[in-house]
């Protein structure tokens, strides 16, 4: 599983999105500049975004995006599963095909924990999480 530039950039525009909730719409531009992502990639990643629900436009001069939902309700597995499809390491056995008693060992010890833990961080992370609007109790530290 390797999440492409469509995915990491899809992240990026939404943490932007987060960190900007109370300046109104966000222009394409002003997220491109920011980022320094290109302004075409992220048109054509704010077009899946929009027609999934996860952000709101507004056409004409005072137009740009806004997030559909608060920042705290959005978690990043959901922006990746939406931009990337599956969050796998390797595909589930299709029904009737068979696996040898190795690739079955193989696929429960290893593979289906590793398929937990991408799902574990990414499914418990939350836009707000990473645009730093909530306190994350991972990371925090006491002296």
């Amino acid at each position: 599983m390797k999440i492409s530039t469509r995915g990491r950039y899809g992240v990026r525009f939404m943490i932007d999105l987060a960190e900007h909730i109370g300046d109104g719409q966000v222009t394409l531009a002003a997220v491109a500049e920011r980022q320094h992502i290109s302004i075409r990639c992220l048109e054509q990643v704010a077009v899946i975004l929009r027609r999934a629900g996860l952000i709101h436009s507004t056409k004409g001069a005072l137009g740009g995006y806004s997030l559909a939902r608060p920042a705290q309700d959005v978690h990043i597995g959901e922006i990746l599963r939406l931009l990337e499809g599956d969050m796998l390491v390797v595909d589930p056995l299709r029904p009737g095909e068979s696996e040898t008693r190795m690739a079955r060992c193989l696929r429960r010890v290893l593979y289906e924990r590793m398929n937990e833990a991408v799902a574990e961080v990414i499914d418990n992370k939350t836009l707000a999480s990473l645009a730093g609007t909530v306190e994350d109790a991972a990371y925090m530290y006491f002296i």
